[in-house]
């Protein structure tokens, strides 16, 4: 009898839709802190708020329930919230994500954070980090960052990352046992970009073979990614 494998199915990229609503955010020692300030609106210790956190750590999550709670608009750029607050009447309320982007106008979110000021605004803003020794590059900016409020979610503790794992694939509709999770959770980089990266590797390894997910597959997919990083 051949040993040889079944034949690999090409799976199309078709993009799952996570679930961002208040019931499918997981609440944990790491982030407990920031929801809780956050979900505090409008009674923030500030009209201003900067939410910060590693990339893929659920800031956007966290943003889109507040923006469900307050009816904020999502600006796409800085120069996008400045046009968005001269138009709006005072006291609105607005988001702009990821306000640290590479090649994002440092200038204009100062001038963002001032218009805010002077209009009364709400404003949430997130970012992976407070301001460093590399961002902002502007001092001004720097400054006005440094002096408001900070909502911050720290790196996922053990409970926090099996719960995700276990949620990334419900939100694939795939069904999991509980060794592969604790497989995975040994195997895994602490943070939930990583978290989203191997699942994302385990449902399209699943699709190509047409097996569902099992230890032996997670193994196989979590070999590959440490060979492709040697």
């Amino acid at each position: 009898m051949s040993g040889r494998e079944p034949p690999r199915q090409f799976p199309l990229a078709l993009p799952h839709e996570p679930r961002f609503g208040v019931e499918d955010y997981l609440v944990a020692s790491s982030n407990a802190a920031a929801h809780a300030l956050v979900t505090s609106w409008p009674n923030w210790p500030d009209r201003s708020l900067l939410l910060v956190g590693e990339s893929g750590a659920g800031k956007s999550h966290l943003a889109a329930i507040w923006r469900a709670q307050s009816g904020a608009p999502e600006a796409s750029s800085a120069e996008d919230a400045i046009a968005r607050l001269r138009d709006a009447p005072e006291d609105a309320a607005l988001l702009l994500d990821d306000a640290d982007r590479e090649g994002a106008d440092e200038n204009a979110l100062f001038h963002l954070l001032n218009l805010a000021r002077e209009r009364r605004a709400r404003l949430l803003l997130t970012a992976r980090s407070t301001p460093t020794l590399l961002w902002p590059t502007l001092p001004d900016l720097a400054s006005r960052l440094r002096a408001l409020p900070v909502a911050r979610i720290d790196a996922p503790d053990d409970d926090a990352m099996r719960a995700v794992l276990m949620k990334l694939f419900d939100d694939r509709q795939i069904r999991i046992d509980d060794e592969v999770i604790e497989f995975l959770h040994r195997h895994c980089d602490r943070s939930l970009g990583a978290a989203r990266s191997i699942v994302d590797e385990i449902d399209r390894e699943s699709l190509a073979r047409g097996r569902g997910v099992g230890k032996g597959l997670a193994g196989d997919v979590v070999r590959r990614l440490r060979n492709e990083d040697d």
